[in-house]
């Protein structure tokens, strides 16, 4: 696999405070979405106190799934959208990994792997086992840059390899969710440019400007 070192030049700050971030879902009505009460969403931050804080605040997927919440990112005013060739984005489910059975519940570590930019998913999934970590699910990565639009920029963005999708035969799509910016080519259009987007690269492919997000836990 490649050879990179991280660069402590890319590291971003921790998530804002729960409290912050519960405000901010409320904000855009991802409670709305996921059937939650705001008071709900109030209420497990404030249950999580100061020992959440630096952790990332999640809706679970089974209640907000990808399809619903990339509209609600923003870069230059524009909203976030999901690439038309990807119909099927909310069947790309956590992939041999377990997410909390619970409607909302905190991920901690959260790291975007920009020293695994130019690896392929097939080489970094075994590199952040052996670092016990976790990739994030697309939902997750998609959660982090709601709070942390920053978390997505030119050149470092990131893949989401958590989340896979099993065929009917059993055997896992060869495609893999990512996040990343627009620009404005192809079906995307140029109106579209510099807007979040989220789309799917290939298993076994490397992408210079993908790192590989991911988690130290999660806990609901």
């Amino acid at each position: 696999m490649p050879a990179t070192a991280p660069d402590p030049s890319t590291v971003l700050p921790a998530p804002p405070p729960l409290s912050v971030q519960a405000e901010r879902l409320i904000q855009l009505g991802v409670h709305e979405i996921g059937g939650l009460s705001a008071e709900e969403i109030r209420t497990f931050a404030a249950e999580a106190g100061a020992e959440g804080d630096g952790a990332l605040l999640a809706v679970h997927p089974d209640r907000a799934p990808a399809s619903a919440l990339a509209p609600l990112l923003r870069r230059d005013g524009k909203p976030g959208f999901v690439v038309v060739d990807m119909p099927d984005v909310d069947e790309f489910a956590p992939s041999a990994l377990d997410l909390p059975d619970t409607p909302l519940y905190l991920v901690t570590g959260v790291d975007r792997g920009d020293h695994m930019a130019n690896w392929s998913p097939d080489e970094a999934l075994p590199a952040l086992t052996e670092e016990d970590r976790t990739p994030l699910v697309l939902t997750e990565g998609i959660h982090w840059v709601l709070q942390q639009p920053e978390a997505l920029e030119r050149n470092l963005c990131f893949m989401t390899i958590g989340s896979r999708l099993r065929k009917p035969n059993g055997t896992l799509d060869a495609r893999t969710p990512a996040l990343w910016i627009s620009n404005g080519t192809g079906r995307d259009g140029r109106e579209r440019r510099n807007a979040p987007k989220v789309g799917w690269c290939w298993w076994n492919n490397r992408h210079t400007w993908l790192g590989f997000a991911s988690a130290t836990g999660r806990r609901g």
